[in-house]
């Protein structure tokens, strides 16, 4: 059995059964769209990569952390999960190569906010995407870019953090509207307690995690299982049901 704590307005223990079983490959599946695609920002092309399940109605769009890529091993794993929820997924570099190369380009909140929105943007006039709902998943310095991006989007119906930076987005947290699943490892205790303090700012519906025996990059065994599963059903609870705007 693996244990999960997690909080609302109240703290509470509770249990996910079945985890120590997880699997992630396996089955068949339908794709209307699996593509490699090339996202117009400002001068430039940014990569990405959209994958939309046949009886998909929502997408929910990646923010990697600063020295990553649409290519990050975990945000892949959640994002087949996220297939397998039937589930749309949109990863994509926030950042060219040569951005990349300047350090300073990682940490850049605001920029990568913008990138963000912009991609949203591009996505919600994509074809494929048409009448599918939208949503955000951001992991490390990505999760503050995400709810940066949400708070100027109110179509954003959504978002998700693993081991999130939501403190870098501090003056933006009270114009989110969408609710917020905040995902973080009990042995990461600095980003766990910017995480605590990040939940009050904001005023939508909102959650914290904390996955048991997970270290910042959730490395440990099942854990990135637990993520999964809370993500999977933040999206299922909030996103799938949402209305369109």
């Amino acid at each position: 059995m693996i244990l999960i704590k997690e909080y609302n307005d109240r703290y509470q223990l509770i249990k996910f059964p079945g985890l120590d079983s997880f699997v992630i490959k396996g089955g068949n599946m339908n794709f209307r769209f699996n593509e490699d695609v090339h996202i117009p920002v400002d001068k430039i092309m940014l990569e990405g990569e959209l994958v939309i399940p046949g009886e998909a109605n929502a997408i929910v769009i990646f923010s990697h952390g600063s020295g990553s890529s649409r290519f990050s091993p975990r945000n892949r794993m959640v994002a087949e999960y996220l297939h397998r929820q039937h589930l749309g997924t949109l990863l994509f570099d926030l950042l060219t190569t040569q951005e990349d190369r300047i350090y300073q380009n990682r940490f850049n909140i605001k920029l990568l906010a913008e990138r963000l929105v912009m991609a949203t943007k591009w996505l919600q006039q994509c074809l494929p995407a048409k009448d599918c709902k939208l949503g955000y998943f951001g992991a490390s310095t990505g999760a503050a870019s995400a709810l940066i991006a949400a708070a100027r989007n109110p179509e954003i119906s959504a978002v998700v953090s693993r081991g999130g930076r939501p403190d870098l987005a501090m003056d933006d947290l009270h114009d989110v509207k969408a609710p917020v699943l905040l995902i973080v490892g009990s042995r990461d205790p600095h980003v766990l307690s910017l995480n605590e303090k990040a939940y009050w700012k904001i005023n939508a519906p909102k959650k914290i995690t904390i996955i048991e025996g997970a270290t910042h990059l959730f490395e440990e065994p099942g854990t990135m299982e637990q993520v999964c599963n809370a993500a999977g059903q933040w999206f299922d609870t909030y996103l799938k049901t949402a209305k369109l705007n």
